[in-house]
């Protein structure tokens, strides 16, 4: 796949163990799982747009419509995670490796792939056994024996432990290898040894195995999605009596529900920003129109990503798209590098609820929360922590160098504003489709494609027909790194749930001074912390289906809680030393870290006041429901 110097710079930042050299191209015996996942994207949203079309214009639905986008989607997924595996794609904690020993290093990482290759070793013939069983039942439209849709568990975690293998053996490192597998059997053969005790300590085990050994594998760089199916595999084994079983039977759940096949299509809505360059007309824009002013190109920044955000529902796209496009002028302006890259990242983090945000979807699915009420909201709480930078942006401003800065002329800018209508037009076609309960989010993110794809054809240049398939396969990569998280998650969430966990944490939330305003700074500190670690979308589901019932428990609004917890997540996405999102802003904006980490605290503060609004007066995320 061809990536642009910014996008390849984000891959990087985001995840692989070539953290500190360039992602190697992907296996050339994977090329036609390439073009199968690539054809199951396009069969998936063919499909929702034929359901679109029969309910809405011709007034008879496809009954057999969403069994086979369902089908399309699962197998897509699984096949998706396979490839970002290849490609070094999945999402992992980058910060500590580097700050490691070499040799230390090379340990944690040749030994992270073994512990991989041993998950996947025990998941694959549970997930064998899994399909097998799914025969016994048929799907209600098509009559097919729903193993065809389960055998992509199996298929996929068989790929992956191909992959994973193939590069163990590639490192070399015979004695890392050895030693891992000696010492992972030492210790397997010691925990079942001593598994009457693990069980009659009880939820104690909770932080030894879900906690404990989970965050070491993160510390030693292995994916995050890994870290979780780890740990959880390791709960089962050792310190519960539930089979690993019920384990792929919670993956295929997280990572099946009809809405999440939004997804991937908003991510391929991202891709088509990116190369039809819509993204960049609305950034030309907004510079005619306010490009004049002081902070004006602050402001330009700030509102770029809003608007942006609201097309492309992704924030490497987001920054990606503004950067290169505003950082020069804004260079010749005064504005230092490390300032330019804390306004990126912070403003990145305050676009994430505007719609059509993946974490918004994500979690009104793991939550049972109205996404159409999430979009709605998001518009208002991003407009708070936009008002809450622009305010810090223009304060930073004052001494701008203005000079040779000259007022665009009213035909420049109707010019401008013509050119970006269509882009503008997006992010609020798709607010008031799925707000206004006109179509869901799924339906509506496969209209958007399309308009995106014919505006982008007819006034933007259009896609190259040599991007069309890196696009899908990108995509495909993308969004299976994306599932295959919310899968381990759910797993895990539910070993926290069925564990009393939950219950144990609401009856001491309860028991707390200060009732709904304890639980809910509680929460922000939670999610902040998360957020660093973890990024997003596990965060979001690993916690949401514990912490949602008690916010309700206590009289707090879903969707006002939902801003507060996403919010406080975007935070600590962006806040350093360890947020992930904060080192991606600095691989795109080619801005040294530590001098970035210095100016981003203004901005960090600036966000964290008006969560704080967000979060004590419920106003601001209900007003518009």
């Amino acid at each position: 796949m061809e990536l642009t110097k910014e996008r390849q710079d984000a891959e990087i930042a985001l995840g692989g163990l070539e953290t500190l050299a360039e992602p190697r191209r992907a296996e050339p015996w994977m090329r036609p799982i390439e073009h199968l996942a690539a054809a199951l994207l396009v069969v998936m949203i063919v499909t929702v747009l034929a359901n679109v079309l029969f309910r809405y214009a011709l007034h008879k639905p496809l009954i057999w419509g969403d069994e086979v986008a369902s089908l399309s989607f699962i197998w897509m997924a699984m096949l998706g995670a396979a490839l970002a595996l290849d490609r070094h794609e999945h999402i992992r904690l980058t910060v500590v490796l580097p700050l490691m020993p070499p040799r230390l290093a090379r340990i944690a990482e040749v030994g992270g792939q073994v512990l991989v290759a041993i998950l996947l070793a025990r998941l694959l013939p549970v997930a064998v056994e899994y399909a097998y069983e799914e025969s016994f039942v048929r799907s209600p439209a098509l009559g097919l024996p729903l193993t065809w849709r389960a055998s992509a568990l199996p298929v996929g975690i068989g790929l992956m432990l191909l992959l994973t293998v193939i590069s163990i053996l590639r490192t070399g490192e015979w004695r890392i290898i050895l030693g891992t597998l000696i010492l992972a059997g030492a210790l397997t053969a010691l925990l079942i040894g001593v598994k009457p005790s693990l069980l009659s300590i009880g939820n104690w085990n909770l932080p030894l195995f879900l906690g404990l050994f989970a965050a070491l594998l993160l510390v030693c760089g292995v994916p995050i999605a890994f870290c979780f199916a780890l740990g959880t595999l390791a709960y089962l084994t050792f310190a519960s009596r539930a089979p690993v079983f019920v384990m792929i039977g919670r993956i295929d759940e997280g990572m099946s529900s009809l809405v999440l096949l939004s997804v991937p299509v908003f991510v391929l809505l991202g891709c088509i920003l990116d190369a039809t360059g819509m993204g960049k007309a609305i950034v030309n824009f907004l510079a005619s129109l306010l490009g004049h002013v002081k902070a004006g190109m602050s402001y330009v920044l700030l509102g770029s990503l809003f608007l942006v955000s609201g097309i492309s529902g992704s924030k490497v796209s987001d920054m990606a798209t503004v950067a290169p496009a505003l950082f020069p002028e804004m260079r010749r302006r005064g504005h230092s590098p490390p300032e330019m890259t804390a306004m990126l990242a912070t403003g990145a983090a305050m676009a994430d609820t505007v719609p059509p945000s993946i974490v918004l979807i994500v979690l009104g699915s793991v939550a049972g929360v109205s996404i159409a009420g999430l979009f709605t909201s998001g518009f208002a709480i991003a407009m708070v922590l936009l008002l809450a930078l622009a305010v810090l942006a223009r304060w930073n401003a004052r001494h701008e160098d203005m000079s040779g800065v000259r007022r665009a002329s009213l035909g420049f800018v109707g010019k401008a504003a013509l050119v970006a209508a269509p882009a503008l037009v997006l992010p609020f076609l798709i607010r008031a489709l799925v707000g206004g309960g006109v179509a869901t989010a799924t339906e509506v993110s496969t209209i958007a494609v399309v308009y995106a794809w014919i505006a982008g054809a007819t006034l933007y240049g259009g896609v190259p027909r040599s991007r069309i398939l890196p696009m899908l396969v990108e995509t495909a990569a993308m969004s299976g790194a994306i599932l295959l998280i919310l899968g381990a998650a759910s797993a895990m969430a539910w070993a926290l749930t069925q564990s009393g966990f939950a219950r144990d944490l609401m009856n001491f939330v309860k028991d707390l001074p200060g009732g709904w305003i304890s639980f809910m700074l509680a929460s922000i500190v939670i999610f902040l912390v998360l957020g660093c670690i973890l990024e997003g979308l596990p965060a979001i589901v690993l916690l949401a289906p514990i912490m949602f019932p008690i916010a309700k428990s206590l009289g707090i609004n879903d969707i006002h809680y939902a801003m507060v917890v996403v919010t406080a997540m975007n935070i600590g996405l962006m806040a350093p030393p360890i947020g992930i999102g904060f080192y991606i802003a600095c691989k795109i904006a080619d801005a040294p870290a530590d001098q970035v980490m210095r100016s981003i605290w203004p901005y960090i503060g600036a966000l964290f006041v008006g969560l704080l609004l967000i979060a004590a007066v419920p106003w601001f995320s209900t007003a518009l429901l």
